[in-house]
């Protein structure tokens, strides 16, 4: 077998393995179980960590946010270790590859007809993995935004619209073109997966929390 088509397969096999564990419909899961219903028809139908937060059950949003981050993390660690077995890949660039597919397999599951979350949670447990330093900072914007506004959406897009910036100028960064090229395309996805959100906000009838009654919105 020709060395380009060994290393070629070996890249579709951790396309495939991030893609799948990324895919795993964390809140939908939980929701059938503790719940016994469809997150997608309760609230804004979104399956993600917020949505289920607002169906009334705190601790079943935090697990899906946790479950959500770590299954993101865990794809890219698996897939940096796998990288060298067979036809061997740079692992920062399995790194990468797994992060960007593992986003792409929670937002669009094939379990669920591709409707999946935002990939926000995700986002974060891949970006803890690639670039933790640049996380962390998006996650305090997040923390801010949030107590100041109260627009999950809304804080969600500014922790992900400053995660690029803090990736390029944090030391001890890495660099390289695949890596810098996932950190922009990351955010940029996950944003575009809060259009909706953002009209609300211009619009002035997204939900905030601590609302008592409110329209509905998936965050």
């Amino acid at each position: 077998m020709p060395v380009h088509l060994d290393y070629w397969l070996h890249a579709l096999r951790l396309v495939a393995i991030a893609y799948l564990l990324g895919s795993i419909p964390t809140g939908y899961l939980l929701f059938r179980i503790f719940r016994r219903q469809d997150i997608r028809t309760v609230g804004s139908g979104n399956i993600g960590a917020t949505n289920v937060l607002r169906s009334g059950s705190k601790a079943l949003g935090a697990v899906t946010f946790l479950l959500d981050a770590a299954k993101g993390a865990f794809a890219v660690w698996v897939c940096a270790r796998m990288a060298t077995i067979g036809f061997p890949i740079a692992p920062v660039h399995a790194e990468a590859l797994a992060a960007f597919c593992a986003v792409l397999g929670h937002m669009f599951p094939i379990w669920l007809d591709l409707r999946g979350g935002k990939g926000v949670a995700t986002a974060f447990g891949v970006f803890l993995v690639l670039a933790p330093k640049a996380a962390l900072v998006s996650l305090v914007v997040f923390v801010l935004c949030f107590a100041l506004f109260r627009f999950v959406s809304l804080a969600s897009i500014l922790g992900c619209a400053c995660f690029p910036a803090a990736a390029w100028f944090l030391p001890h960064t890495r660099h390289i073109l695949v890596v810098v090229a996932v950190e922009i395309l990351i955010p940029i996805f996950v944003i575009l997966k809060h259009r909706q959100n953002i009209h609300r906000l211009l619009q002035g009838t997204e939900y905030r929390f601590g609302k008592k009654k409110a329209v509905d919105a998936g965050a």
